[in-house]
């Protein structure tokens, strides 16, 4: 079970860099124009995707910044969401390839964000969840992207299994 989610937090990181890649060749105004998304422009989505990411690495370890809602701007311009993601997905890669077989098979306990509720839960369907959900948004902002005149993205898992960097997963 370990290699699996240590698949899916390398696979994240990869696609990440995928979608920022192609972020990175809008101006300011696509990158903030209103789509019609969930969380509005594209920034509002990638915002929101390490708004999670934080929320959720925070009741999974205890530790780091949690923001308060799921919607927070935590940075308005591409440079420094990217080098807040990158961090971010270097503290997931970290994270997961700390855990042990008995901590996925453990428990943990939280708080709700949105209705303050206290949750206990195995962390294995939780680690599930944590990476479905950023594909989930994830395709959301390829729709952005491709809405506003962008190359469609290749983001399939099988695609990162076959690079250099997924290959230890195929």
């Amino acid at each position: 079970m370990h290699q699996h989610f240590r698949m899916f937090a390398t696979y994240n990181r990869w696609a990440n860099n995928v979608v920022y890649d192609a972020a990175a060749a809008l101006d300011e105004d696509d990158l903030n124009r209103s789509t019609g998304a969930f969380f509005g422009s594209l920034i509002g989505t990638l915002n929101h995707v390490l708004v999670a990411d934080r929320i959720w690495l925070k009741r999974f370890t205890g530790e780091g910044a949690a923001p308060a809602k799921l919607d927070s701007i935590l940075y308005s311009d591409l440079p420094s969401l990217r080098h807040a993601r990158e961090a971010e997905d270097t503290r997931i890669v970290e994270w997961i390839d700390s855990l042990s077989s008995k901590a996925l098979a453990g428990r943990f306990t939280y708080t709700t964000v949105t209705d303050m509720r206290t949750v206990s839960q195995r962390l294995a369907p939780a680690l599930a969840h944590f990476f479905n959900h950023q594909t989930h948004h994830r395709g959301q902002a390829h729709t952005i992207l491709t809405a506003l005149g962008r190359p469609s993205l290749s983001l399939d898992l099988i695609y990162f299994q076959r690079t250099e960097e997924g290959r230890a997963f195929a």
